[in-house]
């Protein structure tokens, strides 16, 4: 017969501490990051528009990058999406983000004037549309964590973070990852193989 002791003692020894609820969350996201990759790598990308694909993966990245602490007001500020510029993704972005959630934070869409403030945001979809001004956006946020994300040839030479690329009509992605690091930025290693790799130690390398 199990007594009360025996009971509480059985579970202690079977309850999941906290990391480890933490890691099965962290892990069942990173899988479903890798099967959209793949997925849109294979046949989603030949259904989908350019930016739909795009859009699912600025909603995708959130979930493997760290902001510091000082990014959000306090624990339950939203995270910022922003777009500078004309927006090239129509309803797609809003149909991949509202609703969701990430790291227990909604997300915001917020659309960006040329000349606002643009610190604002979390992470920044920098329209081809400003490719002129592309060194003065880079410039005003110098010292900030907005994670910058385009798709214009020579973005992650100005000093971008994550550049869209066109592979064989695939769209694939690559991180500068000494922009990131200066942001404070902390990427998942899990989200770098993904990519190809530019800077750390000079080289670049494709996965």
């Amino acid at each position: 017969m199990q007594t009360k002791r025996d009971y509480e003692i059985t579970r202690i020894r079977t309850r999941p501490s906290l990391v480890h609820l933490r890691f099965i969350v962290t892990l069942l996201a990173l899988v479903s990051f890798i099967h959209l990759v793949d997925a849109l790598r294979a046949h989603a990308q030949d259904a989908l528009s350019e930016y739909q694909v795009k859009a699912a993966y600025l909603f995708n990245f959130l979930k493997f990058v760290e902001w510091p602490e000082e990014s959000f007001a306090d624990p339950l500020a939203p995270i910022v999406i922003g777009v500078v510029g004309e927006d090239p993704f129509g309803n797609a972005l809003p149909q991949v983000v509202v609703g969701k959630t990430v790291q227990g934070r909604d997300l915001v869409i917020r659309i960006y004037r040329p000349g606002e403030d643009l610190r604002g945001a979390h992470i920044l979809f920098i329209s081809a549309s400003e490719r002129k001004r592309l060194p003065m956006i880079l410039s005003s946020l110098h010292g900030s964590s907005v994670l910058t994300v385009a798709d214009t040839a020579g973005f992650l030479d100005a000093g971008g973070m994550i550049q869209f690329l066109n592979e064989n009509g695939r769209v694939r992605f690559a991180i500068n990852v000494d922009a990131t690091g200066r942001a404070k930025l902390k990427m998942s290693s899990k989200l770098l193989s993904l990519a190809k790799v530019v800077g750390g130690n000079g080289k670049e390398g494709s996965n």
